[in-house]
């Protein structure tokens, strides 16, 4: 009778819930870098959409002479406002006024306190002011 054991291959349970934790460890920290880039690629595409509109708004200057109103709104660069002449819109290609990256509406000002007008995006939280993802972005 032959006593030795035959080699067995496989993993114990303890090998196995080693290679998970390593897993887990290792996704959350690549998940995490993930998520901050995509918050901040979200900034990046805020800034980039201000710049657009305000293109859009000094070409509606240029055609109207002033910038809309606070009233008139950036619907003025889609339709024309009442009692406008000169304008040769849409200035905005799209069917709708743009929207920031988290889905909340551009807030938009003219006078504005910073130039002749202000472009704001509220960040992710949609609320003034914050820090990091929740940071307004503006156009001054």
């Amino acid at each position: 009778m032959n006593l030795s054991r035959k080699h067995e291959s496989g993993m114990t349970l303890i090998e196995i819930l080693v290679v998970l934790v390593l897993i887990g460890v290792v996704l959350g920290i690549v998940g995490g870098n993930f998520i901050g880039r995509g918050e901040k690629a979200k900034a990046d595409a805020a800034k980039i959409e201000i710049g657009q509109i305000g293109q859009t708004l000094d070409l509606f200057k240029l055609e109207i002479g002033r910038y809309p109103t606070s009233q008139e709104g950036l619907q003025a660069l889609i339709a024309a406002p009442a009692g406008v002449t000169n304008w040769n819109g849409p200035y905005w290609k799209k069917a709708e006024v743009p929207k920031d990256p988290w889905g909340n509406e551009y807030k938009y000002a003219a006078p504005g306190q910073h130039g002749s007008y202000d472009l704001i995006s509220l960040g992710a939280d949609g609320k003034e002011g914050g820090e990091g993802p929740n940071k307004d972005i503006t156009n001054w």
